[in-house]
């Protein structure tokens, strides 16, 4: 659990050089590969579904930069929501087709997990002039509940929106011309989930994106973000031509083929602590 003198450390590295701040995490990475055994494995089993191809040596080296670069990302969040505004935004480079986010068009930004998510709702959020709205959950510890969200909302005009509070509202700043930051690439149980393939395995995933982009009448723009020696690249892909389509299940294994190029890339720095598959289909073996 985080306290106040956690957040207190984080204030603290925010001051501190970038490298110094990266061999930290590093170092916490290790400790944390080695100690927390059982995330160790569900990244191994993700890995072992995902790439079998891969030799048992490569799904080792690759697990431990798994925990690395989640140990990194997260002491990054030092920087990204207590640094100075100027050293923040010189480590957020933000590429790509910047275009699609300009105007009032209603955009729907696909965000996949990868370690730096949250880097990439500060970059567009700090240096992109529109209204965002991203997805809340809250948190059971009301320090870090408070944390998380001073920190995520820290520039421009940008709002929470609360899990419980429904789907209406969420559409209707789409419609708005809000931009709506979404990460569905997760497992988030059997509700409302549908299988579709992701590196050929059966996925439980939720077809959120094709939802979205029909009610909200809106376009996908993908935003995938790189951890980089320097801070992180954030790259504003083009929106998909003819999505979303009638067919929600198609548009939604749409999504996980073209998030798989993109973890092809970088597959280490995909957020495989979470366990991906942890639903199954009836009669399927739990892979954890």
């Amino acid at each position: 659990m985080i306290s106040r003198a956690g957040i207190q450390f984080m204030r603290l590295l925010a001051r501190l050089p970038l490298p110094l701040v990266r061999g930290l995490g590093r170092a916490l990475g290790i400790f944390l590969y080695w100690a927390v055994l059982p995330r160790r494995h569900v990244v191994q089993a993700n890995l072992r579904t995902c790439f079998p191809q891969w030799s048992e040596a490569e799904r080792t080296r690759v697990t431990r930069e798994v925990f690395i670069h989640v140990a990194q990302a997260w002491l990054d969040r030092g920087w990204l929501w207590h640094g100075d505004p100027e050293v923040t935004r010189t480590r957020l480079v933000l590429t790509g087709a910047l275009d699609e986010l300009a105007g009032e068009e209603p955009t729907l930004v696909f965000a996949p997990h990868f370690v730096g998510m949250d880097a990439g709702w500060t970059a567009i959020t700090q240096q992109v002039a529109r209204r965002f709205v991203g997805i809340y959950t809250k948190q059971s510890n009301a320090i870090l509940d408070a944390w998380i969200l001073r920190g995520r909302h820290r520039f421009g005009q940008s709002r929470p929106f609360g899990r419980e509070q429904g789907v209406r509202g969420l559409v209707s700043a789409l419609r708005d011309g809000e931009v709506m930051y979404l990460l569905p690439d997760m497992n988030f149980g059997p509700e409302e989930s549908i299988f579709v393939p992701f590196y050929g395995v059966q996925a439980a995933t939720v077809p959120s994106l094709s939802r979205f982009a029909k009610l909200g009448r809106a376009k996908v723009v993908p935003v995938v973000t790189r951890l980089t020696p320097g801070g992180y690249e954030v790259r504003v892909l083009e929106a998909w031509p003819g999505f979303p389509t009638d067919d929600s299940a198609a548009d939604t294994a749409l999504m996980n083929e073209r998030l798989q190029g993109w973890i092809d890339t970088m597959p280490a720095q995909y957020y495989w602590v979470h366990k991906r598959f942890k639903t199954r289909p009836p009669g399927e073996r739990s892979i954890y």
